[in-house]
């Protein structure tokens, strides 16, 4: 009797860490786009972020994405490999007339930055550099690339996390930025 009590109590902890592991794994593997934001239809944060230094771009503020145009923000680092497998997709996304590029370049080193933008092109009209990653935190951001549709009075309509790619863009962010257009 007492054997199987002792069995008893080397298998509890077992089935206990199998539980466990079931559900982090179930947890993890989920969807990213369909991790909630609190900040949908919310006005986007105030912030205030300098040019990168040296570059010839300005800076961006969250005044910038109040004024009456349909805004894209991507968050974007130099070090990150999904920003440069998108980046043709944001140069070509910049040629639209209804609606204006910005970028928030998160914790990287100024010259980083620039020759990412130097040797893939630059896309944005304005670039943020948030170089400790408090304003891409407070956008609601869980790591770059992620890209925000802004409606022309400063209100974060739609959120893509991860990479840009043509079927996200036909299908998501060109349809949430048709849609931003009617709250200017």
């Amino acid at each position: 009797m007492a054997d199987r009590a002792r069995l008893g109590w080397t298998v509890v902890p077992i089935v206990a860490f199998a539980i466990l592991a079931l559900v982090f794994w179930q947890g993890l593997s989920g969807d990213p786009q369909k991790l909630p934001s609190t900040l949908i239809n919310k006005p986007v944060p105030q912030f205030t972020l300098a040019a990168i230094p040296d570059s010839n771009v300005p800076g961006l503020a969250s005044s910038d994405l109040a004024q009456g145009k349909v805004t894209v923000v991507n968050i974007f680092a130099s070090w990150c490999g999904p920003c440069r497998e998108e980046h043709p997709l944001l140069m070509e996304l910049a040629k639209r007339s209804d609606m204006q590029l910005v970028g928030i370049n998160n914790k990287d080193a100024a010259e980083d930055a620039r020759r990412f933008l130097g040797t893939l092109g630059n896309p944005y009209v304005r670039v943020g550099a948030d170089t400790d990653g408090r304003v891409s935190i407070d956008f609601g951001g869980y790591g770059v690339p992620e890209t925000f549709v802004i409606d022309g009075k400063g209100t974060i309509r739609h959120k893509i996390v991860g990479q840009l790619t043509e079927e996200n863009i036909n299908s998501r962010l060109l349809p949430a930025i048709l849609e931003a257009a009617k709250n200017r």
